[in-house]
């Protein structure tokens, strides 16, 4: 059944109205008409399951038939700190990490990005990405859209992440920063992400095509971002987020 998001002044004792872009998407891509049903979200973790009971170039109105909670949230809150990418390739990140759990996906302009983005040109790819968030988070049954966050420098993502309760930098030189006696960088990899616990905040920083420098890694390091291992391969960016994600996804749910 499809899947669309509401805000909850639209929601009424016994109807909801949509309105907006997702009309037209009802009406003329989907050619949803009265008497079909489809499921409508708050974005607060309430689900509706309705019927359309009016259909018309600016709102359709809808019956509502069952309510219920949804429990597809992580029980942690993680930001995806993603540092520009080249191409389209933050499109794609987006959509997976938001099918992967992420609340929230902040830019990155580091060191070694490429891709520099005046106003207009940031504007409009995160008007772009903030829908490609939304229709992610409608195909995977989220309760929330996840949001996606203005462009931050490298300093201003920290200061961001400060708020956070942990945070996680894959690189590919943890072991220069995690070097103790508790075992290898694997090892101390496990154990910090045996610590995260239901309830908390959880940031992760991923580079960019070239990856972080070093100066950077110290950086964050200094500020309490926990540098960790992804393992012996050196992965792209377009795929360490997803790594971390997915293993922290398993983690929590299990």
């Amino acid at each position: 059944m499809h899947r669309f998001f509401v805000e909850p002044s639209q929601i009424q004792k016994d109807e909801i109205e949509i309105r907006g872009g997702d009309v037209n998407h009802i009406r003329n891509v989907l050619r949803m008409r009265t008497g079909d049903e489809l499921l409508v979200s708050d974005g607060y973790g309430n689900e509706y399951q309705c019927r359309i009971r009016v259909c018309t170039e600016d709102m359709i109105c809808t019956d509502i038939l069952k309510r219920r909670r949804i429990e597809s949230e992580l029980p942690c809150r993680i930001t995806l700190f993603q540092c520009l990418p080249k191409g389209d390739k933050m499109e794609l990140i987006i959509q997976k990490a938001v099918e992967l759990g992420a609340a929230g996906i902040v830019p990155v302009a580091s060191k070694r990005c490429v891709v520099r983005l005046d106003a207009k040109k940031e504007a409009n790819k995160r008007k772009r990405w903030q829908a490609v968030a939304e229709s992610a988070a409608k195909q995977s049954g989220r309760a929330l859209i996840p949001s996606v966050f203005p462009v931050n420098n490298f300093r201003e993502a920290l200061d961001l992440a400060g708020e956070l309760d942990v945070c996680l930098i894959p690189y590919e030189c943890a072991e220069e920063f995690l070097k103790d006696d508790s075992g290898s960088a694997m090892e101390q990899t496990k154990e910090i992400l045996r610590g995260i616990r239901p309830g908390q905040s959880v940031g992760i920083f991923i580079g960019p095509e070239g990856g972080f420098e070093r100066e950077e890694a110290e950086q964050a390091a200094e500020k309490g971002v926990k540098p960790i291992s992804l393992g012996k391969r050196i992965l792209r960016t377009e795929t360490a987020g997803l790594c971390i994600l997915s293993v922290l996804m398993f983690w929590l749910e299990e």
